[in-house]
């Protein structure tokens, strides 16, 4: 599949790489936080992926031996786990398979900087995903993280992706409102969600999963995560568009609408402007 490169994206274009996911059913691996492990794996199979989430030295970096697509999540930096990040990220650089760094919290504590700094030194990523406050913080240019939420305004949130991608030479997504998705080619917008995506704890670590999921079936990283972006952002709508009470059972919701997002759902979608290149 090639690169989208302007606000001609189709639901036919979305239908396809849903097909090759289901098609590919990839081994996604995740070393994540213990709040939204569950979430995470949930949400890897409901795109029909499969999710394993050994994050244990020794078993991690076995796994990844097998694994089609690795995901970093330092939501949570445990020694033991960090050494295990590292153990399966070079196994998994080794064998050429994508790794997605997911660098939850980074810019609220030192040692959430320094794990994300070791790992991006010692590790090659395909992507890496943050909120506009964690992308800012690893492009280097003043960010305000509160916990693992990002609170500050960012009116150059394109700057620092395309700042952090030069840097690390991977595809930067920095969720918000509007999802950015930079690389060393250039800019995009992607206008796809939902306000309720915000009150659910752990969709950012969902769509690092998603990403994780489309890296390990499509050849191109980078059009892997603008699809899994946007899919996650549309799955965030069908998902509002069901009944709902609250966050609660908006979370079930989401899990419906992302198991709903079948290729032929996708191919009736119109989905023109919603990739919008930035100058």
């Amino acid at each position: 599949m090639t690169a989208p490169s302007t606000a001609d994206v189709t639901g036919a274009d979305l239908a396809a790489s849903l097909e090759r996911l289901a098609d590919a059913e990839p081994l996604v691996q995740s070393l994540t936080n213990t709040v939204t492990i569950n979430d995470v794996a949930n949400v890897v199979l409901h795109w029909n992926a499969l999710p394993v989430m050994a994050d244990t030295p020794g078993d991690a970096g076995e796994m990844a031996e097998l694994a089609s697509a690795l995901v970093l999540n330092i939501g949570q930096v445990p020694d033991q786990r960090v050494e295990a990040m590292v153990e399966a990220g070079r196994t998994a650089n080794d064998r050429g398979i994508p790794v997605v760094l997911d660098p939850v919290g980074v810019g609220s504590t030192p040692t959430r900087e320094s794990v994300a700094e070791r790992l991006l030194s010692e590790l090659e990523f395909a992507v890496v995903k943050g909120n506009y406050g964690e992308v800012s913080a690893l492009a280097g240019v003043e960010a305000e993280v509160k916990g693992v939420e990002s609170v500050g305004e960012y009116d150059e949130i394109e700057d620092a992706a395309r700042v952090l991608a030069d840097s690390t030479g991977a595809t930067v997504v920095a969720s918000g409102v509007e999802d950015v998705v930079a690389d060393t080619d250039g800019v995009v917008r992607i206008s796809a969600g939902h306000e309720m995506l915000g009150a659910v704890v752990g969709t950012g670590c969902m769509l690092g999963g998603t990403i994780g999921a489309f890296c390990g079936a499509l050849e191109d990283t980078h059009v892997a995560a603008l699809y899994a972006t946007l899919a996650f952002g549309i799955a965030g709508e069908h998902a509002a568009d069901l009944e709902y009470e609250g966050p609660g059972s908006y979370r079930t919701n989401f899990r419906d609408a992302v198991a709903g997002l079948s290729p032929e759902v996708a191919a009736g979608l119109a989905l023109e402007d919603r990739i919008v290149p930035i100058e």
